[in-house]
């Protein structure tokens, strides 16, 4: 029979090396919470690692019993965050991002021409899904361009395609060109445009503008529309007397400032006072008297040959018919017929 001190001191004995033998507090993990969570346990005892949400593992969660050794078994948990649906492609836009893992955040922006429709920004939730639901980019749309007063439409058309379009559905990028009514002049750029921002550039103005009556020049004659009043793109003729030569253009326009394009003149021909030269005229060598034997005609070049006594050479200087004065060079000495022993300067070598 066994002594009750004996079973007693055996009892104690066995209760001191169990309190031993406790585990103490588990290792932390990264993204992973212990559950019950104590500074010790008894051998017995269960704990359960899980991992924290939006973090997720291969395994699942772990379950470990406290040993009689009062040692953890080894824990190789590894919670890794969730990972969200690649979302790195965007339709006339772009996703900037780092990553796609749980708890990360992209953002959104469109091309020019297009806007966000939805959110600027997601985030990747703790069930590996975005919110908000990821946007799109839309085309920016303007409303029917308005037409200018005293003018009409007459293009319409994409700037990237140069096709046509609805005028009711206006993209960015296309344009609609106008025309002002007769008589009217247009102030500001003749095409407006649909902007990124959905509004149109800035209209034209189409004004009425008159111009007065073209006088007539001198020695000349001026011819225009048998009308009240004379308007914008109107035209006048102008033309000169025998003898004269037209300075400016032969038709000139009613302006938008209403006034006239040019105002040509009527300039008299040039008498020729040398008797006897070889002269170049447009590139040929001709005699003076023989080809402006009735005078030069107003803005009309000759060369006249000069002699260089030095070098004995010679050169050429150009005399021109404004107005009906022809200044002939000094350089140039008229070649007698009773000194025959004299060369001409036009025969003697170029210098």
């Amino acid at each position: 029979m066994i002594s009750p001190v004996l079973l007693l001191f055996s009892s104690l004995l066995c209760h001191v090396a169990t309190a031993g033998r406790t585990c103490p507090k588990p290792e932390e993990l990264p993204f992973a919470t212990v559950t019950p969570l104590k500074l010790a346990y008894d051998p017995g005892e269960q704990i359960v690692y899980s991992c924290q949400p939006g973090y997720v593992s291969r395994g699942g969660m772990r379950r470990f019993t406290c040993p009689l050794s009062g040692i953890w078994p080894i824990n190789t948990l590894k919670c890794t965050p969730r990972v969200c649906p690649f979302a790195g492609i965007l339709p006339n836009g772009a996703v900037r991002y780092s990553t796609f893992e749980y708890p990360s955040t992209i953002s959104f922006a469109c091309n020019t021409g297009f806007y966000l429709n939805g959110t600027k920004s997601a985030r990747c939730t703790e069930e590996g899904k975005w919110s908000p639901d990821l946007p799109v980019c839309a085309p920016v749309n303007c409303p029917p361009p308005p037409t200018p007063k005293f003018a009409v439409l007459s293009i319409s058309k994409s700037l990237a395609t140069n096709s046509s379009f609805s005028i009711d559905s206006a993209l960015y990028g296309y344009k609609a060109v106008f025309k002002c009514l007769p008589h009217y002049a247009m102030f500001g750029n003749e095409s407006i445009t649909c902007t990124e921002h959905g509004n149109w550039t800035e209209l034209p103005e189409c004004r009425e503008v008159k111009c007065p009556f073209p006088s007539r020049p001198n020695n000349g004659f001026v011819n225009y529309p048998a009308k009240e009043a004379l308007y914008y793109q109107d035209k006048a003729t102008y033309g000169c007397h025998e003898k004269y030569v037209l300075d400016g253009p032969q038709e000139v326009e009613c302006t938008k400032f209403g006034n006239w394009s040019a105002q040509p003149s009527c300039k008299a021909s040039c008498s020729v006072s040398v008797k006897k030269a070889t002269v170049i005229f447009e590139g040929e060598r001709v005699k003076i008297q023989e080809k402006f034997k009735n005078g030069m005609l107003h803005g009309q070049k000759v060369s006249f040959f000069c002699k260089n006594k030095e070098k004995k050479c010679s050169y050429t200087e150009d005399a021109e018919c404004i107005d009906g004065t022809l200044e002939i060079p000094k350089c140039f000495k008229e070649h007698s017929s009773l000194a025959f022993w004299k060369t001409d300067a036009s025969d003697v070598k170029p210098c």
